[in-house]
């Protein structure tokens, strides 16, 4: 089996110790060795961020084509197009690209990432034809929520035909978009909704993402968006609880600007008990995902707090000593395990 220069040397480590534990004999160790080898390079990952690169060039191409003059006077020409028109041949066009993703799945099964740049594409166009519909047949109205829902239920459909998790990251992207839409709808335009602004909205949107995920672990009709789901509602969580760390329940910059970091010391306290929570989890349940977030949000709001109460009270050669420090102390403890000290006896 081929498999990265990192994993190949950690396998080695790893066998050299147990042998000198005398857990495995020098002929078990030998034959081990000889049953994988170390990539000479990684294309596969060559090939990831290519295609992710390949797709951001194709953004920046198309800005700078909207700041071409002889473009846009080219656009202003077709402006008149009627929504419906474009609507129409954006799911044409989506169409034709799900129709050969569909086929080149089936086809060419190994490349995922080329699969994926061309559902990326039809997404986009599925999202840009249903935004025109919207338009459309809107006739001026502001209930734009109803539109992201209906976006919510066809790539729903969508990535249970494809069995694409690509497209159910944008399921749940649409849900959340549709979840702040339809809340600022219902409180009028309001910042607040049931006295919450949208962070803390968010926040209790990811737990309960997150809970249904857990909840639905075992079923065999959600089982293969379940991971996906379980992360994206960890992701709508653990930033919103960041985000109320640091701005509290306030709506408007304003009033934030108004009020001490020190009187917002309790959110900072509900974001860092939920990482506790989320390490504890992990342990015990050997949850990689809930470990690695906990302990990843625990750094960022330590850090965070740090830069709030001591910037402006610390001379910032002393600031950035300590910060030096820290970082250090982290690299050294990580360089340890990375060396798996903690298995060497004293």
């Amino acid at each position: 089996m081929k498999i990265d220069q990192e994993k190949s040397d950690f396998l080695d480590e790893m066998l050299e110790h147990w042998k000198d534990e005398q857990l495995l004999k020098p002929d078990q160790v030998a034959r081990l060795k000889a049953s994988y080898e170390a990539k000479s390079f990684d294309w596969r990952r060559l090939a990831q961020y290519s295609f992710w690169i390949a797709m951001a060039c194709g953004v920046i191409a198309l800005g700078a084509l909207l700041v071409d003059n002889t473009i846009l006077l080219y656009l202003e020409k077709l402006y008149d197009t009627p929504d419906g028109i474009i609507s129409l041949l954006s799911f044409l066009a989506a169409a034709a690209l799900y129709w050969r993703s569909f086929k080149r799945k089936k086809s060419s099964p190994e490349q995922v990432f080329s699969n994926d740049a061309i559902i990326f594409t039809a997404v986009m166009l599925t999202a840009n034809g249903i935004a025109y519909l919207g338009k459309a047949i809107g006739n001026g109205g502001t209930h734009f929520s109803l539109l992201i829902l209906f976006s919510v239920f066809i790539y729903g459909i969508l990535a249970y035909l494809f069995k694409s998790r690509l497209i159910w990251v944008f399921v749940l992207i649409s849900l959340g978009a549709w979840f702040g839409t339809e809340t600022g709808y219902l409180s009028r335009g309001n910042l607040y909704f049931l006295g919450m602004n949208y962070p803390l909205r968010f926040a209790l949107f990811g737990l309960l993402l997150t809970a249904t995920s857990v909840l639905l672990r075992k079923s065999k009709f959600f089982q293969y968006f379940q991971m996906t789901s379980y992360i994206c509602g960890m992701v709508y969580l653990f930033v919103s609880l960041w985000l109320i760390s640091v701005f509290g329940n306030f709506g408007t910059l304003d009033q934030w600007y108004g009020i001490k970091q020190i009187t917002l010391f309790y959110w900072a306290i509900i974001s860092a008990a939920f990482c506790g929570i989320s390490i504890f989890a992990g342990l015990k349940f050997r949850d990689e995902v809930a470990r690695e977030f906990g302990i990843t949000f625990l750094f960022l709001n330590l850090y965070t707090r740090y830069f709030e109460y001591f910037w402006d009270s610390w001379h910032k050669a002393l600031f950035f000593c300590v910060l030096a420090a820290s970082f250090w102390l982290i690299g050294r403890k990580a360089e340890k395990i990375w060396n798996l000290e903690f298995l060497k006896k004293d």
